[in-house]
């Protein structure tokens, strides 16, 4: 019978890896590789915290195990956590924490166009490859991207955050909201620099919304 060099134990937030502390470290990972592809129906898509135990490791060998893991699974490891840290309430905190950062950071993909009377809601920044149609709404925790016609409704920074903007390739909302500053069409002009045509991008100073053309030096100057 065959000795195990790897055993998962696992609670709802994170995995522990028990590891054999004699076996060369490459035959280490095929057996972490098949064990995680056995087990891929029960992890599923699980985000997860991860420690170690039984062997001491380099940061490169940490780094190889999870490169293993996600791709012989679909979990996806956020953080690694010490031995001393394997309290439940812990893993917990922290894997909270580490998704609003991967969330704020990464932001995800919409494709299609948005029409009269649907709503895109985002945790964070989101980034739409098509039409916001007028009736239309998106809001976001973060910043709003749209590569297509802007013509609906948009809420960025909905938790309150003021330094997030709005980006279109062709900006004429009915309304756009970032943070508490609010714009509509029928106000006029919403305090816009430079040309009216091409992309264009929102952003709030003072409780005042501002419009200008994206150029190289705007990019430079925004803060994600």
């Amino acid at each position: 019978m065959k000795r195990q060099t790897v055993v998962i134990k696992s609670n709802r937030y994170g995995i522990m890896l028990f590891l054999d502390k004699d076996i060369p470290f490459v035959d280490l990972l095929a057996d972490i590789a098949e064990k995680f592809k056995t087990s891929s129906d029960f992890f599923k898509d699980a985000r997860m915290t991860l420690t170690f135990e039984g062997r001491r490791l380099s940061h490169e060998q940490q780094m190889d195990i999870i490169r293993v893991i996600q791709e012989n699974s679909s979990v996806e490891i956020l953080c690694v956590l010490e031995k001393d840290d394997l309290k439940e309430s812990y893993m917990k905190k922290v894997l909270e924490e580490r998704q609003q950062e991967r969330d704020a950071s990464n932001g995800w993909f919409y494709k299609g166009t948005l029409r009269s009377g649907q709503v895109l809601e985002s945790e964070s920044s989101i980034i739409i490859l098509g039409d916001v149609n007028p009736g239309a709404t998106v809001v976001s925790k973060g910043n709003v991207v749209v590569l297509g016609k802007l013509k609906g409704t948009i809420h960025a920074g909905a938790a309150g955050n003021p330094c997030t903007f709005v980006a279109a390739l062709n900006m004429e909302p009915v309304q756009i909201r970032i943070a508490d500053a609010i714009a509509r069409a029928g106000d006029g002009p919403v305090n816009l620099k430079g040309s009216d045509t091409g992309p264009r991008i929102a952003y709030a100073e003072n409780e005042k919304i501002y419009m200008e053309p994206i150029t190289k030096e705007v990019i430079n100057d925004i803060q994600i």
